[in-house]
């Protein structure tokens, strides 16, 4: 018996370029579609009458961003999975995610150029989008918010085994690479602001934050963004821990006042929470 299965579109990636009289707006998106509903005859006997080819979900994607202004992300992904939600009676189920790089315009002789654009660091914005016959559900995020706090974070009184070497500080780098998905408990949002609001609630708490702990540091930020934004059911954090190595300059008869760290990659400490509002 066929479990649960879907299928769609990933990896569209889209520039759309809007020119106004004097200024144009340059946006980029990679969207994701997927669809579940009654697919069974596909799979058990190849009969692919009910399914909607993956190249047709890729050209839905251009059509509408071409006959549509592209708008906030979270509005874009609703309309894609309106339309194809509406497109076939077998479709039950169609979730949409897209992912946007911003790009900023780039500072000419101290003024904003209206034509030419630059794309700073790995930050992405976020949103998920499923649309079924009772209701469409939107979460909105973000990931590569790379941040780092050099004070006020500490890592003591762990648990120790045999094999326990990490030693106790009161004071070290707290760096992390930011993951924040959140789900609306109603998808009548302004979800420009919200998402710029959410962002800033997220940064503002984790720089103020007398750090315990990622963990410490991860549930305050979520409880932060719970308690100001009463429109967010529940909020999902994922934190590397992007160690920072003192370097041992002793053998070149140095000191080091915790000054030269050696950044590393891998292997890296992986905290994730969700925290959702009581009942």
């Amino acid at each position: 018996m066929l479990g649960p299965n879907r299928y769609g579109k990933s990896g569209v990636r889209l520039v759309k370029l809007t020119r106004e009289a004097g200024r144009h707006h340059f946006r980029e998106l990679t969207v994701s579609v997927a669809l579940e509903g009654e697919f069974e005859r596909a799979h058990s006997a190849g009969d692919n009458a009910d399914v909607l080819p993956t190249d047709t979900m890729k050209n839905t994607v251009y059509a509408l961003a071409r006959q549509n202004a592209l708008g906030e992300i979270e509005a874009f992904a609703t309309r894609l999975a309106g339309h194809f939600l509406r497109s076939h009676e077998a479709i039950r189920r169609a979730r949409v995610e897209i992912v946007e790089r911003p790009w900023e315009r780039l500072d000419v002789g101290g003024a904003a150029d209206p034509h030419t654009f630059r794309q700073s660091g790995g930050e992405r914005r976020l949103t998920e989008v499923t649309s079924a016959d009772d209701g469409t559900a939107v979460a909105s995020g973000l990931e590569g918010l790379l941040v780092a706090k050099t004070s006020r974070s500490a890592f003591t009184g762990f648990f120790r085994d045999p094999y326990t070497t990490l030693q106790e500080t009161e004071d070290r780098i707290l760096a992390t690479s930011v993951r924040a998905v959140w789900t609306y408990a109603t998808a009548d949002i302004d979800f420009g602001p919200a998402w710029r609001g959410i962002r800033a609630t997220l940064l503002d708490t984790l720089a103020g934050h007398e750090s315990a702990s990622v963990q410490h540091t991860l549930h305050a930020m979520g409880e932060a963004v719970l308690e100001k934004y009463g429109a967010v059911a529940e909020i999902a954090i994922r934190m590397p821990n992007k160690h920072h190595l003192l370097v041992d300059l002793s053998r070149l008869g140095l000191d080091n006042p915790d000054e030269i760290f050696v950044p590393t990659e891998e292997p890296y400490g992986l905290i994730e929470a969700t925290l959702r509002r009581g009942a």
